[in-house]
């Protein structure tokens, strides 16, 4: 598994009682994504819209508590998402 989409995994596992979110855990674990854009373009607008805001919470508290390869790292997949 590409190692942003661990983290990304990891973070979603603060919010796995959502049923959207655990989808999308289920897709990370079970689709063998290469790369973050691979994982990306395999999304539901329902699921990125999801993303969206777990990704805006998650890299602030990464920020806040000054991770930065969590921040570099999450960063990737918001910007393959939103740029």
């Amino acid at each position: 598994m590409d190692n942003t989409l661990r983290y990304l995994r990891e973070s979603l596992s603060n919010y796995s009682e959502n049923e959207v979110c655990q989808h999308i855990i289920k897709k990370i674990e079970q689709n063998h994504y290469k790369s973050e854009k691979e994982f990306v373009d395999d999304l539901e607008e329902s699921e990125v819209a999801y993303l969206d805001n777990v990704l805006e919470n998650e890299l602030n508290y990464a920020k806040n508590v000054q991770n930065d390869e969590r921040v570099q790292q999450l960063t990737e997949v918001f910007e393959i998402l939103f740029v």
